[in-house]
């Protein structure tokens, strides 16, 4: 098992920048694909952007050219840097750690989460 703790999460105005962090402890980290997640007020959980083992990312269209997911082995830390924010990437954002297959950006294909950090994007 794995567990993981959110943190960054703030209020920014629309053009802003955030860089969430995501520490893990307990299983071995490199061994997880690893996700962001964000849950909208009123709306179903959706995946932001994953990377695996192998370093390979996938980003959701929504935040591509905006954000970046990376990692620190060492830490045991997954980062997401969020740039040129938008109000309607105000969300719940969570970790995630599980298996990339069969959908890397499926909320279903992890195990384990994270308690969440909010993001509020003002206009």
């Amino acid at each position: 098992q794995v567990q993981l703790v959110e943190s960054g999460g703030g209020s920014v105005q629309a053009g802003g920048s955030l860089r969430l962090s995501c520490a893990a402890s307990g299983d071995t980290y490199s061994s997880y694909c690893m996700g962001w997640f964000r849950q909208p007020p009123g709306k179903e959980r959706e995946g932001v952007a994953s990377i695996d083992s192998d370093g390979e990312i996938e980003y959701a269209d929504s935040v591509k050219g905006r954000f970046t997911i990376s990692q620190d082995h060492a830490e045991s830390t997954l980062y997401l840097q969020m740039n040129t924010l938008k109000p309607e990437d105000t969300a719940m954002y969570y970790c995630a750690a599980g298996r990339c297959t069969p959908s890397p950006l499926q909320p279903d294909t992890y195990a384990y989460w994270g308690q969440g950090t909010q993001v509020t994007v003002s206009s």
